[in-house]
């Protein structure tokens, strides 16, 4: 592990790849520092060193365009109040304004580069703008795990013009060590609560867990689709008719590894995609036509507790209900409750994926969880097995 804890970049220029993509309100101001805040202990190290920084990320999805309304400016002032000193700003990426700014950098300071993806050509890894990037520094250091798993010209192509002074950040040292654990851990019973809306985006995560969890809980829009496998009827409820049978694969397999399979027994049903619809509850393989599956149920909620409070490995991953509805919440809310009990009863946590940690933050029970991570798809590529560029890219 190539990290930053016993190096000191006194004087040095660092260019350092952080994950400042987080969500502003209509008025432009920042709903969940969480990202920004997980990046200070890296920038503080290099704050004691005194070294000169240089910080670049992206916000939002411009698609090459420059939207004010995704300026890192907007990031800016909470930056500085999270660091307690004044961050200087470039309005641009890339270009002269960026080099005459660094060159004026003292040891010490912070120079915040503005949006990335105004320029086309970093989702693509252009090879000119990693050249231009890595040019203005000595050192570099991947702290963004969020965008690991994506080849980009900050995270992946600017490594190879720092072969020997390419280092991770603590942000991605806690990830990387924490997301092994999850992987390699020995202790049971395992239990890993998988949710949202879709079984194909969560296919590879499911088979390479399998052989390593005592229970798999499935909830959300995908449980659906496993109920349909199982001949069920799900009204009109989201489901994957092409996946059925992937479904049904699934579960064969979990029965051979001795895998204890969680479903909803009872669900919340509404007869519209709304937070004022009527509802009742009903057995999960009895939904009406005309009716939609939004939660589970309150017989569903107490078997699922009960299995995450007795487990001494807790991984989840995806909400079990329409949780952003106040109705539809409770399925979501008992499994949050439920994690963060277990942790504090001894077990060992994982948590990730957008709206997992939604959930967490919005009923305050981060800080009572071993392990949240910042980055949704990259951590459930890197449960998948699959190698991340960005990371092969410090490594290598």
């Amino acid at each position: 592990m190539k990290t930053i804890k016993d190096i000191n970049f006194k004087g040095k220029k660092v260019i350092v790849r952080v994950d400042f993509n987080v969500p502003l309100n209509d008025h432009l101001e920042i709903t969940d520092n969480t990202r920004i805040r997980e990046s200070i202990p890296t920038l503080k190290k290099l704050v004691e060193d005194e070294a000169r920084i240089i910080l670049m990320s992206h916000l939002g999805r411009p698609k090459g365009k420059v939207v004010p309304e995704m300026s890192l400016i907007h990031v800016a002032k909470e930056f500085s109040k999270l660091m307690g000193r004044n961050v200087k700003f470039c309005s641009e990426p890339l270009g002269i304004a960026v080099i005459q700014q660094v060159e004026e950098l003292r040891n010490g300071e912070i120079l915040l580069l503005e949006n990335l993806r105004f320029y086309p050509g970093e989702t693509d890894g252009d090879e000119e703008i990693a050249k231009k990037l890595a040019d203005l520094a000595d050192v570099y250091i991947n702290d963004a795990f969020g965008v690991c798993h994506r080849s980009h010209s900050s995270t992946t192509v600017i490594a190879k013009y720092f072969p020997n002074d390419k280092y991770f950040g603590f942000l991605m040292e806690h990830e990387i060590r924490n997301l092994e654990k999850v992987l390699s851990t020995k202790e049971t019973p395992y239990t890993a609560i998988i949710g949202g809306a879709k079984v194909s985006s969560k296919i590879d995560i499911i088979r390479n867990l399998i052989p390593k969890v005592d229970n798999m809980i499935i909830g959300g829009g995908m449980s659906f689709t496993f109920l349909k496998a199982l001949g069920g009827k799900v009204g009109d409820s989201l489901y994957e008719e092409d996946k059925v049978e992937l479904a049904r694969e699934i579960m064969n397999e979990m029965i051979l590894r001795e895998v204890n399979i969680y479903l909803p027994t009872d669900v919340i049903i509404a007869d519209r995609f709304s937070n004022d619809a009527n509802i009742q509850t009903v057995k999960a393989d009895a939904i009406p036509d005309g009716w939609i599956g939004m939660d589970i149920g309150p017989v569903s909620r107490k078997r699922f507790a009960l299995a995450i409070n007795t487990s001494r490995m807790i991984m989840w991953n995806g909400p079990m209900g329409v949780f952003e509805m106040e109705n539809f919440s409770l399925g979501t809310k008992t499994v949050a409750v439920s994690v963060a009990s277990g942790t504090t009863s001894g077990a060992f946590s994982a948590i990730g994926g957008g709206d997992s940690v939604a959930a967490i933050n919005k009923y305050g029970l981060a800080d009572l969880l071993s392990y949240v991570s910042t980055g949704g798809g990259a951590m459930l590529e890197y449960l998948e097995g699959k190698p991340l560029p960005g990371i092969q890219a410090i490594r290598e």
